[in-house]
């Protein structure tokens, strides 16, 4: 495994729609992993292809949802992750105007309207498909995740942003 330099804002990569996976083979194995060791190293919840520079339809999201809600993260807690390939949103449901961040673009939050619940199909680093069901920060992600292998970043979706330096200066 290797980390992986996260490409930033102003990228053209960052605009551009990905290729669908073709190979089920070490090279997407090893492009996961390496993903996995960047979002951990880079402390993120979500990570797509383009932003590690590679345009294809692949992107890794941190699973949460074995946490009791509304509960610290205990001490011992392994951190899990859920891997989408070829991934596609068959529905969603609801919709809520929340701040979110994203790892190309550091420093900075936008207010994005994203579904409150989504369903979603796609397949597993050895090309077996599963269907997956999430709400709440999990739906965020693979929605926000999704959007970056269609070339749309947060910068297309925000309604309005703040910086973190702002929001250091009102504390």
């Amino acid at each position: 495994m290797a980390l992986r330099t996260i490409v930033q804002d102003g990228d053209p990569i960052l605009k551009k729609k990905c290729r669908p996976v073709t190979n089920f083979d070490a090279r997407l194995a090893e492009l996961l992993d390496d993903m996995r060791e960047t979002l951990a190293d880079a402390n993120g919840y979500g990570l797509a292809g383009p932003q590690v520079g590679v345009m294809r339809r692949v992107f890794i999201s941190i699973d949460e949802r074995d946490l009791p809600e509304d509960e610290e993260r205990p001490e011992d807690y392994e951190t899990k992750y859920l891997e989408f390939v070829n991934p596609e949103i068959l529905s969603t449901e609801g919709e809520i105007l929340q701040y979110e961040g994203c790892l190309s673009f550091p420093g900075r939050n936008g207010a994005v309207r994203r579904p409150a619940k989504v369903k979603a199909r796609a397949f597993d680093r050895n090309g077996q498909p599963f269907e997956i069901e999430a709400e709440g920060m999990l739906a965020r992600c693979i929605c926000h995740e999704n959007d970056h292998l269609n070339g749309v970043t947060i910068l297309d979706r925000a309604e309005y942003f703040y910086e973190d330096e702002e929001d250091e200066e009102e504390e």
